[in-house]
């Protein structure tokens, strides 16, 4: 594993990095440590569950065809399915 060092500073710090827009930095050379600002905490970031899957888009993009009438079904779902995508007729 090859480790990255900081590239920026008066001199090349050398300390170990991460990789940001700007490039390889350490942490007292971070674009938030250069503006005088606290690093900002980590966020939940995607978690599995939050990302869409297959069956759940599908359904979205049927429902809304149903809910349009570009889908043709039983006037049950046509009236879920405007329900469920804020449609009115």
């Amino acid at each position: 594993m090859k480790r990255y060092r900081c590239g920026t500073g008066p001199g090349p710090c050398g300390a170990p990095a991460r990789l940001y827009p700007g490039g390889w930095r350490c942490p007292a050379h971070t674009p938030a440590a250069e503006a005088g600002h606290p690093e900002p905490e980590p966020g939940p970031g995607y978690t599995p569950q939050a990302l869409p899957t297959p069956q759940s888009a599908s359904a979205l993009v049927d429902a809304r065809a149903i809910a349009s009438g570009k889908r043709r079904s039983n006037p049950q779902d046509y009236r879920l399915a405007q329900a469920a995508t804020g449609r009115t007729s």
